[in-house]
């Protein structure tokens, strides 16, 4: 069997119909979760956005797909592909599991899928035998003869685009959707304006996706150069103590004279040098140099330990004692000379020039050494012992040594691109380093020892190198802290400079010796998976592609809070001059000013130039699949009018959730990935607005029964359901969405005319009111089964927001996000007042009756005088063991139109009763409680005697 060419060119994608959201969203968080154990986090761990691969796998194939009139079966297709069948699930579940516990695979079938998925190995943690079951099946219903991704993608493609499918993403970042569209088989086309996205991307194309041949001539290749640059460092002889001991680490810290007591002073927030082996610094007052030594200090005991927590800054303070007796408190923005000047805040600190790579004498920022770690072989071969010590006149001899060799070579490094010579331009994330230390050079961020290091490096890369390089800088600046604690038994470690994508700039850090550097130039740091199609990476704006392509699949930086080109700069900065062949028609520069960032006008314009030009390179029956993170509340107006502008429609809209609370983000943190389906608008349509509303509410109604059906059909087959209501609300959404984009004129209105009109502040536009009325109209179809929709669409909006987020709990939903989403539907502007004190991005909820007590029962809110506010007080003073005669008293006095709504007051009663009952309770959250006394309620409502 094989499918002839463009047999398939007018069949609708799977992702247009259906999308089993809920299973994808485990997976995707299952793969977010594993850190640093994710496939292409290696070639550039400072890149922090990532979509999942198994979520761009799931795009790539739902837009190759067809949609037949069986859907059940396409699901069943679909899922098999995906390995998230049974049969696939027993495989991954089995090999993560030890071997005497193997026998028990089938226990784990039985539990919810994400629970399975929690047990299971990723998909690319298992080989492809995972999927040998299921190519007799696929070929079955496809037509298909493929025993392999590559040849199905490539008989898919020919059916649809008459050839191996061409998959874009011009905003490619570190790569992780053009690398799983080549690991698919599609020949990929990836590009950025950046050009340290574009070097991220080819490495996961050339060294990730390497054959073996090339990656063992990579290694052999890698360690060569380890070796030179170790040859030459002990020829210098600065890392090595003449008794067989090298250096490790090195830690450093900044130096000030205390105005006070005229002592320098050491600023070290904390005199603990490693908690797992006991060390410490000790500071030793010497009176006749007004200065300190600092010995390190071995101490056995956790209170010694514990005493040295607290250093010579605390709460932006340096503090100090020389005697014992008096204590020194100085703010160290005093020190530094902070004054205001207008609105701005300026300082007496000296601006660095290009020549300084470290500090003056008369500087008010010294720096100096203040401890060392040793390293030396253990005599059986097996690993090293280490040792930390105080610094000796040999080591300050090593640090002149370093100090004078980089003086002299410094002019001629810059000259040749070894070292950077790039000034820092201003701006949100570069100011720091500006104004915290007068550095105003990359080089700056560096300290001689690793400007040296840095070139023996830097001097003998290849274009494979490149990427490795970048994360040995992002390890080796003055931006790195060293963590005392890693984990028990441990000496301590070097942490990366964007821990949390900003310059910050440190009063102690650590500095690798070579040998630990020497850990980033090695092919074993990265998974292995040969590619075998033609893949492409280009620096360009996404406005200027000039390639067509079948499938795009972008996920543009709408609201990035992440500054890629600011911080990036840390980077071009060492790599911009005399790039390799490879690399040298890309421009080296971040060229901050074209870049698309933002949520402003100009974003606006930028993207729809970007997505007007695929559009433009794109056959007729392309696809576009755009995602973006759902954070702001006027992002569906603003997609419409980038959609309608660029000439596209709407065809289906998926919400995944792939959120993790990180301690990085207090509080509540959301991560989810709404993803829209685009196709070209290829008709001039025109309609007036008040034919579009019974247009909109047949197509949602139309799409949301579609998908209760499947949901239902898979449900009777025993399996858990395909969809929740916030996925039938997003399915809402894109019916309504798809009826208005595939208009080109409305009220006689020119959309694209005015879809690129500017917005005025405060002022609705055009498109913003179509919007609006097309999410109403999608959200009232969504009535909670028990209520009429005359009944539900009486209540007032905080009301039905309330009951809704009740019933979603009770299908276990917990994700911020899906409140939020809701919220905004509902136009509910204060959802938070409604929510527990105890709320995270993965485990909201609302309040019970007995968390919200009498609040909120007077003055002003939305959900203040309303008859479900009466209900709820009317539960807590049950649940207070109040009479129930006295209860339903307050009732009818707290209730407006008590009789009229009496009826409707049961009715809602009974719905608490029934979605709090068999909920999960704790201390504080106990919903069979509100449950009990939900039905007492209801019941004394209807037996009322009036």
């Amino acid at each position: 069997m094989t499918l002839k060419l463009f047999e398939w060119k007018d069949k609708p994608a799977l992702i247009e119909h259906l999308f089993p959201v809920q299973k994808i969203s485990a997976e995707s968080y299952k793969e977010q979760m594993a850190g640093s154990g994710k496939t292409l986090t290696a070639m550039g761990s400072y890149w922090k956005g990532r979509k999942p691969l198994v979520l761009n796998k799931a795009c790539i194939l739902g837009s190759l797909l067809p949609v037949t009139e069986d859907h059940l079966k396409d699901l069943e297709i679909f899922e098999l592909l995906m390995g998230m069948d049974s049969h696939s699930m027993r495989k991954r579940i089995e090999q993560n599991l030890p071997a005497s516990k193997q026998d028990t695979t089938d226990q784990y079938l039985t539990l919810p899928f994400n629970e399975q998925v929690r047990k299971a190995k990723r998909r690319e943690e298992v080989d492809d035998v995972l999927f040998s079951h299921a190519w007799p099946k696929v070929n079955e219903h496809l037509g298909t003869s493929a025993s392999s991704f590559p040849e199905l993608v490539e008989q898919m493609g020919i059916a649809r685009f008459g050839r191996r499918p061409k998959v874009a993403d011009v905003f490619s970042g570190s790569g992780q959707i053009p690398f799983e569209a080549a690991r698919l088989g599609c020949d990929v086309y990836a590009s950025d304006l950046n050009p340290i996205a574009c070097m991220l991307t080819w490495g996961d194309f050339n060294i990730v996706g390497a054959s073996k041949e090339k990656r063992t001539e990579l290694e052999v290749d890698q360690k060569k150069m380890v070796e030179q640059v170790r040859k030459e460092i002990d020829e210098l002889g600065i890392e090595t103590d003449g008794k067989g001991w090298r250096a490790k680490a090195y830690l450093y810290c900044v130096e000030v004279k205390c105005p006070e007591s005229g002592w320098m002073v050491p600023l070290i927030p904390s005199l603990v040098i490693s908690r797992g082996y006991g060390v410490i610094a000790e500071l030793i007052p010497v009176p006749e140099e007004k200065r300190y030594n600092i010995a390190v200090k071995y101490v056995k005991t956790k209170e010694e330990i514990d005493g040295a927590v607290k250093g010579t800054v605390q709460s932006g303070e340096i503090v100090h004692s020389p005697n014992g007796i008096t204590i020194y408190r100085t703010k160290i923005s005093t020190i530094r000379g902070d004054y205001k000047e207008g609105k701005e805040i300026k300082n007496r600190l000296r601006m660095w020039e290009k020549r300084d790579f470290s500090p003056r004498p008369d500087d008010i920022f010294q720096e100096r050494l203040y401890a060392v770690m040793w390293l030396q072989p253990k005599q059986n071969g097996r690993g090293d012992v280490y040792e930390f010590r105080s610094v000796t006149d040999e080591d300050l001899v090593r640090e002149n040594k370093v100090i004078n060799y980089v003086r002299e070579h410094f002019e001629d490094w810059q000259e040749k691109g070894y070292i950077p010579d790039m000034v820092i331009e201003a701006g949100d994330k570069t100011d720091e380093p500006i104004r915290t230390r007068g550095w105003t050079h990359w080089h700056h961020l560096f300290n001689p020892r690793q400007l040296l290091v840095g070139t023996l490096f830097r001097k003998r890369l290849e274009a494979y190198d490149y990427p490795q390089f970048g994360s040995f800088l992002g390890y080796n600046a003055k931006l790195c802290r060293w963590d005392s604690y890693p984990g028990p038994g441990r000496a301590g470690k070097t942490s990366q400079a964007f821990y949390n994508q900003a310059l910050n700039t440190l009063y102690n850090y650590a500095c690798r010796g070579s040998v630990w550097s020497e850990e980033f130039f090695t092919t074993g740091n990265f998974k292995s998976y040969s590619l075998q199609t033609k893949t492409k990476v280009n620096a360009h704006p996404a406005q200027e592609l000039e390639v067509e392509n079948d499938i795009y699949v972008t996920d543009p930086p709408y609201g990035d809070a992440v500054k890629y080109e600011e911080i990036t700069e840390f980077f071009i900065a060492w790599l911009q001059k005399n790039p390799p062949k490879e690399f040298a028609h890309w421009n080296w520069d971040s060229r901050r000013s074209l870049a698309i960032k933002g949520e402003d006008e100009g974003f606006r314009q930028g993207m729809v130039a970007a997505y007007r030009k695929m559009a433009q390179n794109m056959p007729n029956n392309g696809i576009q699949i755009l995602m973006f993170t759902h954070q702001s509340g006027a992002i569906w107006a603003d997609m419409a009018n980038i959609i309608w502008a660029s000439g596209l429609q709407v065809t289906a809209a998926w919400y995944v959730v792939t959120e993790t609370d990180s301690a990085l983000r207090q509080g509540a943190n959301v991560k989810g990935t709404i993803i829209l389906i685009l196709r070209k608008r290829q008709q001039n349509l025109e309609t007036f607005r008040d034919d579009l509303g019974w247009e909109i509410e047949d197509a949602v109604k139309e799409q949301v029964e579609s998908l209760i059906g499947l949901d239902n059909k898979v449900r009777a087959q025993g399996s858990e359901g395909l969809y929740t209501d916030a996925d039938l609300q997003m399915a809402g959404y894109a019916a309504a969405l798809k009826v208005l984009t595939a208009y080109s004129r409305i009220d006689g209105k020119d959309m694209v005319i005015e879809a690129e009109s500017p917005r005025q502040k405060g002022k609705k536009t055009f498109v913003d009111e179509l919007i609006e009325f097309a999410v109403q109209t999608a959200v009232q179809f969504l009535v909670p089964v028990g209520f009429e929709k005359g009944e539900w669409q009486k209540l007032q909006a905080a009301e039905r927001f309330y009951l809704k987020m009740v019933e979603m709990e009770h299908q276990g939903s917990k994700t911020l996000d899906n409140y939020q989403n809701f919220a905004k539907a509902f136009k509910v502007h204060n959802f938070d007042q409604l929510m527990s004190d105890t709320t995270k991005a993965n485990s909201a909820r609302l309040k019970l009756s007995t968390e919200f007590k009498g609040s909120m029962m007077s003055g002003n809110g939305e959900f203040v005088g309303t008859p479900l506010r009466a209900l709820l007080y009317a539960l807590f003073e049950l649940s207070k063991d109040v009479e129930v005669d006295d209860v339903l008293l307050h009732l009818m006095e707290n209730c407006p139109n008590y009789l009229p709504n009496k009826t409707l007051l049961s009715k809602i009663a009974d719905y608490l009763a029934e979605k709090r009952e068999g909920l999960k309770g704790t201390k504080t959250f106990k919903p069979n409680v509100e449950a009990s006394c939900a039905r007492v309620l209801a019941e004394s409502i209807r037996n009322q005697r009036l």
